[in-house]
């Protein structure tokens, strides 16, 4: 390895041992490895042919895949070694992991989820293909100017990308607006724009390396890329007009859509990487397949969320209009390939375009919608409708079009059944089936937390990586007081690198033998972060009037970015940082209770917090959250969790165990019933005398004295409509921190609640949820050979 660190050093990046930097050491490595990953990559590839296998194609507008040096690394087990290496040619290993850019290809859970599915289906020998776009800037980098976020362009790409292999010979035309000639019953797209979609491709090893799948993402580039003619007039900038209208479809994830030109820009982008995709997974097909009804039988095609939705109409434009099947077998044909995951019931997150916006983007689609919809209502009179009020519902497209529609955790799945799609599942019963989500072991505890992995390597072996389901023989262990203090020490080492971390970095210095609470996802009002600060201020005030009563140190710790247009959601995130200001300089409780808030939280800074936490925030109000994935990972690093009834939290619950949960507030039934009562806030507010002094003393200024009534309107929304009833789970969840308190005192009793997490979720592999698909959706087999059982 040496020696081929040192070839790339020379003779790809042009430089000597002795003037080469940390970038070109880390590029160097990073080359070496991707070097690895190449050969099983194309024998993965050959195999897939070879068998004629069914292909999973995975479409996601996000895929938030994070730092990939170390990762790569575990999965071909090179990690000893690449240490070695470098540490022989005078490198430091650790130094040069951090090096590397954090790709933010995604937003949150969603991108994640994509990315530890890729990881699995690679572990698993499934073929397949991730498709999305590369984005020049992803997920903008956030950072806090008095409290405020700010957001500017983030730059992952501003280096080289090392582990993509760009692919100009993959190109593919697609085209926006114009009109539609309809001739002999024929019907002839005649577009007003088109752009170019070129692929980059990003090998994805398994684990052990024994099989490799390809993420391909797509960057936008115009037909013409320079116009001379108009250089030559001297209007420089027309010369280069076609080019920078083209990259702006590639250019941000998650334009904001508040504006007209930013939903145009939006549908372009899903519209732009599903045909793209659609293209390349039908290229691929016939160059192997003579018959194009024979597609289903080879291709299953996934839509993570509605952002792909378009598929269905895309799919069925090319089967009608460039291989001249009819209209009703197309639509069928379609629908045999197409699966769709549903991630929400929140009504907005559904998408819906202006019909006249749809249709002047994508005129022959917006027939297509018409005839789907035609054939939908011939078949089940009084279907809800997917064009409705002027409006396209592509969650109800996205379900009409799919042959199975899943749910991402039991209890979502329910209220997918009797809420969003209560009529359309009435008239499809069988259509929608439940895949709850799942992590990879190998980031989110193998990779993210060798003081813990390398303990349960010691116990158990080494296969757990890929089976998960070993780690129950831990739970024999949790009566050892040998082994709890090592489980211990292991979350010690964590906090200690966390509390280094946090000092260096914000500047607040924190006790790693306080409790560390910590709720890290996307900010949005039924995440309930602001329930979360709104505690914080309580306990605050107690702990300030009797400072010597005992209390349980605490240190809070927030991390999520607010969409840019969310003002509500950046006005939590302001008023945390007013009380972090406040309370961290009290000199009364400075001590016992700490609030940190990072900036720009992402994928590496959460393989940081999530080993060091003791206890996980998933306080969501019940019945919003579709599953979350970070209660997993926290559950499986030995955080106890403080949550609802809401996603996936029911389920860890059931497999941990209620008496290592801590459980508060309304069910999903209970806060259906509330909302029906005028006034529920109001009234909740005036029977906590906790809640109201924290309301007041907000809304008197008490964090913001130069500006006392910037948080008005945060306050009366609690008092007057609080539709994600923090008022009503207030003081429950108040009561239940206190509960935590007790049982932190007692380390021994944490320590083996704790381990009871870490044991018994095993069940929350990504690779027992990719199992699942493959059985119950996608009706596809490992090319490995191995049997897809889901397991006990």
């Amino acid at each position: 390895m040496k020696d081929e660190i040192l070839a790339h050093l020379r003779y790809s990046l042009g430089k000597d041992a002795g003037h080469a930097s940390v970038y070109d050491w880390r590029m160097a490595l990073s080359l070496s490895l991707r070097d690895r990953m190449v050969d099983p990559w194309f024998r993965s590839t050959q195999a897939s042919y070879e068998k004629r296998v069914k292909r999973v194609y995975y479409l996601s507008m996000e895929f938030l895949i994070g730092r990939l040096v170390e990762d790569i690394a575990a999965n071909l087990g090179l990690v000893d070694e690449a240490r070695a290496a470098m540490a022989d040619l005078g490198q430091d290993y650790d130094l040069l992991v951090k090096d590397e850019p954090d790709a933010a290809l995604g937003n949150g859970g969603l991108g994640r989820l994509a990315a530890c599915f890729m990881d699995s289906l690679a572990t698993l020998g499934i073929p397949a293909m991730g498709y999305g776009i590369r984005y020049e800037h992803g997920l903008f980098e956030q950072d806090f100017v008095e409290g405020k976020q700010v957001e500017k362009a983030e730059t992952w790409l501003a280096q080289r990308h090392a582990w993509e292999f760009e692919r100009p010979e993959v190109s593919y035309q697609i085209n926006f607006g114009g009109h539609v000639q309809h001739q002999d019953g024929k019907a002839k797209w005649h577009p007003h724009e088109t752009v170019l979609a070129t692929a980059y491709d990003t090998p994805v090893i398994g684990w052990q390396g024994k099989w490799a799948n390809t993420l391909r993402l797509w960057s936008a580039r115009p037909q013409t890329e320079f116009d001379l003619a108009s250089f030559n007039r001297g209007d420089y900038l027309a010369a280069s007009r076609s080019e920078a209208l083209a990259r702006t479809i590639s250019r941000v994830l998650y334009p904001d859509d508040t504006t007209e030109t930013g939903k145009e820009l939006r549908l372009k982008q899903e519209y732009f990487f599903t045909a793209a995709s659609l293209q390349d997974l039908l290229r691929r097909f016939l160059s192997d397949h003579d018959n194009i009804r024979d597609l289903p039988e080879f291709a299953a095609i996934q839509l993570n969320d509605t952002h792909p939705a378009i598929a269905g109409p895309e799919l069925i434009r090319i089967l009608v209009d460039r291989h001249g099947l009819g209209m009703v077998e197309s639509i069928e044909l379609a629908r045999r390939c197409l699966g769709y995951t549903n991630h929400t019931l929140l009504p907005e997150a559904l998408e819906r375009w202006p019909e006249w916006l749809l249709g002047r983007v994508l005129p022959r689609h917006l027939e297509i919608i018409r005839a789907i919809e035609d054939s939908q209502q011939g078949q089940h009179p009084g279907s809800p409708r997917i064009l409705d009020h002027g409006n396209v519902n592509m969650g109800e497209l996205a379900f009409i079009m799919a042959h199975k529609v899943n749910g991402v955790s039991a209890l979502h799945t329910d209220l997918v059944k009797s809420t969003v799609f209560a009529d359309l599942h009435r008239i499809h019963p069988t259509r929608i089936v439940n895949q709850t989500n799942g992590i990879t072991p190998r980031r989110w505890l193998h990779g993210c937390n060798p003081a813990l992995s390398t303990l349960i390597t010691r116990e158990i072996g080494d296969a757990w990586p890929a089976d998960l389901d070993q780690l129950r023989g831990l739970r024999s262990l949790a009566g050892d007081k040998g082994f709890l203090t090592e489980f211990r020490a292991a979350k010690r080492t964590n906090k200690e690198r966390l509390s280094n971390w946090v000092s260096e970095h914000c500047g607040v210095a924190i006790d790693p033998d306080a409790m560390f609470d910590i709720q890290i996802k996307r900010i949005h009002e039924y995440k309930r972060q602001h329930m979360n600060i709104l505690e914080t201020i309580a306990l605050w005030n107690d702990m300030h009037a009797n400072p010597t009563a005992g209390w349980t140190p605490r240190v809070k710790i927030f991390g999520g970015k607010a969409a840019p247009g969310y003002h509500v959601a950046k006005e939590i995130i302001h008023l945390i940082n007013d009380v972090a200001r406040v309370i961290n300089t009290d000199p009364v409780t400075r001590d016992l209770l700490k609030i940190v808030y990072p900036p720009n939280y992402n994928v590496t800074m959460a393989e940081m917090l999530i080993p060091a936490a003791d206890l996980s925030e998933q306080i969501s109000t019940a019945g919003k959250e579709a599953s979350g994935t970070g209660n997993m990972k926290f559950a499986l690093n030995g955080a106890l969790t403080i949550g609802t009834l809401d996603g996936a939290n029911v389920e860890i619950r059931e497999h941990v165990g209620a008496e290592n949960f801590f459980l508060f507030g309304l069910t999903a039934e209970e806060v259906v019933e509330r909302r029906k009562h005028p006034g529920y806030a109001r009234a909740a507010i005036e029977q906590s005398p906790r809640l109201q002094k924290v309301l007041a003393q907000i809304a008197e200024g008490r964090f913001a004295p130069q500006d006392p009534g910037r948080y008005h309107g945060l306050v009366g929304n609690l008092w007057d409509h609080d539709h994600f009833l923090v008022s009503c789970d207030f003081d429950s969840y108040f009561d239940t921190q206190r509960r935590a308190d007790e049982a932190f005192k007692n380390p021994a009793t944490w320590s083996a609640m704790a381990l009871h997490n870490t044991a018994n979720v095993g069940w929350f592999s990504s690779d027992r949820t990719v199992q699942g698909y493959a059985r119950d959706i996608w009706h596809v087999r490992s090319a490995l050979g191995a049997t897809l059982e889901q397991s006990a």
